[in-house]
């Protein structure tokens, strides 16, 4: 696909967007699909507090003529009762009062007796939606109170018109959820938002930015009455996420981000009831090669070979990776598309699956739950959250999960135990310390690495090898611990400084692990060499980043200069066997292993050193330009003890990224980007050169779109090739030399959040055409191993939203995965299958029970191929029950 013929079809695809994303703004919702009135009651408002993130309404303002006239003309319900209560009131004025503790937004109307609120409050934001209510300004505009710091630990408060009905109130949270009052005044209904930490002097009280017909008042209109206690029905939580620091180093919205981005929040996590392996079923452009009983991660992004990283820092990576599969202690993952060798270092071009960590929270938060499920599956876990002291500034969060499993494979059965405390300490009010750990524990017995392609995915004269066989006997120990603390200052409103240190210890020992080497000619008995390992890695990370804003004239620059410094320490201990021949037909286990045959005893210490150099550009309001770069040096010393030998190799190289983002209205976002990634290629040539890096150069262009303020899409065209990939030397027999290339073009497509209320959609579709486009031993135009052109998921949910059912929800899922590539040959295929899942779920209160299947229709179907002798099947019918309670 070239370059020119991307942005055809961007500038094609944009227009349909903006079409769409224009009708929907000014059609929006229904009145009664909205929001479901509630009950004012005495006493004081509490914030409800979630752990997602949700938008700021200064990000979705909905701009244009059409939809600004449409929402502010007066309507009339369809079907309009006597009862005052269904008439749309409006809201003439909103204003912005200090007081001895905060500040107090008024929003004035001589009918406030008439206003319903809905408590919509996530994570660290209150929501208030006024269903009855419509904005209406003399300036016509909505109102915004903004400042870096209006309050205290408070970024913005917002009010703003979502529909022709509803009016919503937004005070966000720098770190926690604010504490809001709600009183009924003879002017109207008042928020007092009140400072976390210290009272606000009104003398330095920040103006607010308003209309220019709105001015704040010196002290509220009248004295008010006693506060409304908000009555908290059908709560929504989020399938959107809005922003992901992690793509910048600096908290930027997505749609201000140059580059395809998706995120699988919490909600998803929770409503799927997924491990590491099913949640990336949600990121079509993700392949996990890893069998589904194998706990760890093998991933593909966009056909490449790509290790995850943990809150935008590099995983401590051994044979496979530890991250996975339990995500106790994850908050949400992501999913950063192409090059990130500007963010990371040395990464895969295809792009990087990051895993953000929970962190503590300010209010008390305990959460206990227990599964259950197919083949001897049982689990429980715990989250604990909050203040350690009054003031609350030192908080802590535990999360610790124990699960002990059986698969539909035999004999394998698996042992996990997971703890992650964090301390979060504010050593005084601009600086900030969280010191996290994490210790995971994990036996494997007789783990599944797949079966011969005769008997599985072909016919074999013997017959079919059942789904539940498996060829391959060993234990496996894995221990994983880190350690680090993240340490962050602000020197002012505009400049801060973050530090991170962490230190990571993985041991994978393993012992009597038989893999199959050959079918012999009866196309039943299989070959198999027997290994003994221990595999130890020793990773330390610090990174450094200062991040400042400033303005050269009306452009507006916010800078990131950034240091990276890495060790990681890695021997090896591997001793091969000859093993017992098996019966795959009708195996024997536990038979005599034979005589040593190899043996390997290594050291390897890799040095990393990366400086990032970051500006994000605020042309205008709606264009911005991100220019990055990073230097790298990479140097990797081997030691072979048992050969007497010690080999050191340096390189260095220089990874660039630009993108630009342009939105025409307010909802939508075309941007372009290029990027550069490199991995290092150690080794040497047989004329004794060293190896340049493996780079990789990518093209994107794409279109972001706000459908409304709870739904988010995403379509992006990407090409990328990766250069210098080696390959066998034809001429000496050995050697390598670096002549290889490959290629991977395609589209992603991806919608999440709210379609009506209780109704949560996260669906994506991915085309990927990954080949090899030179290479001396791979036939050249040949797919990439384990990838397919298309891949597609579904996910939705709907919760009942009233009545004596409110509080019950269904949950949907459908996950296709096309043909692949068998081996690198391509000289066989593995089929496509698509499998459905389904939930049941109710909650009420603190309570939720759900129970979840997956493989509805029990579909046989291959997860993966690494040559014909290792293919795995998939997961069979399997259903988990789950009992909850958040206190």
């Amino acid at each position: 696909m070239k370059i020119d013929q991307l942005f055809r079809s961007l500038l094609l695809t944009s227009a349909i967007v903006c079409l769409i994303g224009t009708a929907v703004k000014a059609e929006d919702v229904e009145e009664d699909g909205i929001v479901q009135p509630l009950a004012l009651k005495g006493e004081q408002l509490r914030a409800k507090k979630l752990t997602n993130n949700i938008p700021q309404l200064s990000e979705i303002k909905l701009p244009g003529t059409n939809a600004w006239m449409l929402v502010q003309t007066p309507t009339t319900p369809t079907n309009p009762e006597p009862n005052s209560q269904t008439q749309v009131v409006p809201i003439t004025g909103v204003k912005a009062t200090p007081t001895d503790k905060g500040v107090e937004i008024i929003l004035e109307t001589t009918a406030g007796e008439q206003l319903q609120v809905v408590n919509r409050s996530s994570g660290n934001n209150f929501i208030a939606d006024i269903p009855n209510a419509q904005l209406r300004l003399p300036s016509g505009d909505t109102y915004t109170f903004r400042s870096d710091k209006p309050l205290t630990e408070i970024t913005e408060i917002t009010v703003t018109n979502v529909d022709t009905n509803t009016v919503r109130v937004t005070v966000v949270g720098e770190k926690a959820a604010p504490t809001v009052e709600l009183f009924d005044d003879n002017t109207g209904l008042i928020f007092a938002v009140a400072s976390t930490t210290t009272a606000m002097q009104p003398s330095t009280q920040p103006a607010p930015e308003q209309p220019a017909s709105e001015t704040p008042s010196e002290t509220p209109s009248a004295p008010p009455d006693e506060p409304i206690e908000l009555v908290v029905t059908g709560e929504q939580d989020t399938y959107r996420v809005p922003e992901a620091s992690t793509v910048t180093r600096t908290d930027t919205p997505l749609r201000d981000i140059p580059q395809s981005i998706q995120i699988i929040p919490q909600e998803v996590l929770r409503d799927q009831r997924a491990d590491t392996s099913t949640a990336l079923l949600n990121a079509p452009s993700v392949r996990n090669s890893a069998p589904s009983n194998f706990d760890s991660l093998r991933l593909r992004v966009r056909g490449f070979l790509s290790q995850p990283t943990l809150d935008g820092i590099k995983e401590t990576n051994g044979f496979g990776s530890n991250v996975g599969p339990d995500l106790t202690g994850i908050e949400r993952i992501e999913v950063l598309q192409g090059p990130n060798s500007v963010l990371f270092g040395s990464t895969s071009p295809g792009g990087t699956v990051n895993f953000v960590t929970k962190q503590p929270l300010r209010d008390p938060y305990y959460f206990v739950e227990a599964t259950v499920g197919s083949f001897d599956f049982y689990r429980g876990e715990v989250d604990l959250s909050g203040p350690l002291d009054e003031d609350k500034k030192a908080l802590y969060r535990l999360n610790a999960s124990y699960r002990d499993q059986g698969f539909f494979t035999d004999r394998s059965q698996t042992r996990n135990l997971v703890i992650a405390p964090v301390l979060s300490l504010a050593l005084t009010e601009n600086t900030n310390l969280a010191i996290e750990a994490t210790y995971k524990y994990l036996e494997q017995e007789d783990y599944n690495l797949g079966l011969p392609a005769l008997g599985t995915i072909f016919t074999n004269p013997n017959g079919q090898i059942p789904r539940s066989r498996i060829t391959n006997e060993g234990d496996l120990d894995v221990t994983n611990a880190r350690i680090g603390y993240r340490l962050e200052h602000k020197f002012n409103e505009n400049w801060s400084i973050n530090n991170t240190f962490r230190y990571g210890y993985l041991n994978y020992d393993a012992s009597g692990v038989n893999i199959g080497t050959r079918l012999l000619a009866d196309n039943r008995t299989l070959l198999r060499t027997s290994n003994d390992f221990n595999d130890r890695y020793r990773d330390f990370r610090l990174t450094t980043n200062v991040i400042g804003k400033f303005d050269t004239g009306s452009i507006k620059h916010q800078l990131l200069f950034g240091v990276d410094l890495g060790r990681l320490n890695n021997t090896l201990k591997f001793t091969g066997r000859s093993g017992a021949s098996i019966d795959i037909f009708n195996p024997v286990y536990g038979q005599a292993r034979g005589d040593v045959t190899f043996e390997l005893d290594t050291k390897t210490v890799t040095d990393e050193l990366g400086i990032v150099l970051q500006d994000q550009v605020a042309i205008a309001d709606n264009l911005k330009l991100l220019v990055s770069g990073r230097f790298d040096v990479f140097t990797q010393t081997d030691q072979d003890f048992l050969a007497g030998t010690e080999s050191s190799q340096t390189v260095s190289a220089w990874s660039p990224r630009v993108g630009i983002v342009y939105q025409p209205i307010q909802p939508i976002s075309l941007y372009a980007n290029y990027s550069r990634s490199f991995e290092p290629a150690i080794g040497r040539a047989f004329d004794g050169r060293e190896f340049e890096p493996t780079r990789g150069t990518q093209y994107e262009v794409g279109v972001k779109a706000d459908l409304n303020s709870r739904l988010s899409t995403t379509l992006a065209f990407y090409d990328i090739t990766q250069s210098n990939v080696l390959t066998d030397d034809p001429n000496n027999v050995g050697f390598s030399i670096q002549t290889g290339e490959q290629r991977s073009q395609g589209l992603e497509f991806s919608i999440a959040g709210e379609i009506l209320p209780g109704w949560n959609v996260f669906a994506s579709y991915a085309y990927n055409d990954a080949r090899v486009t030179a290479d001396n031993s791979i036939p050249v135009g040949s797919r990439v191993l384990q990838t397919t052109p298309h891949a597609a998921s579904l996910w939705t949910t709907y919760e009942i939203q009233r009545g004596n059912l409110q509080g019950l929800g269904f949950g949907l899922g459908l996950f296709y995965v096309g043909d692949r590539a068998g081996d690198n040959g391509n000289t066989f295929e593995v089929p496509s299958y698509v499998t459905t899942n389904a939930a049941v779920f109710y909650k009420q209160d603190g309570f939720r029970a759900a129970i979840n299947i997956r493989n509805l229709f029990d579909v046989d179907y291959f997860e993966n191929s690494f040559n014909r002798l290792r293919v795995s099947y998939g997961e069979p019918f399997t259903v988990q029950g789950t009992i909850s309670w958040t206190f």
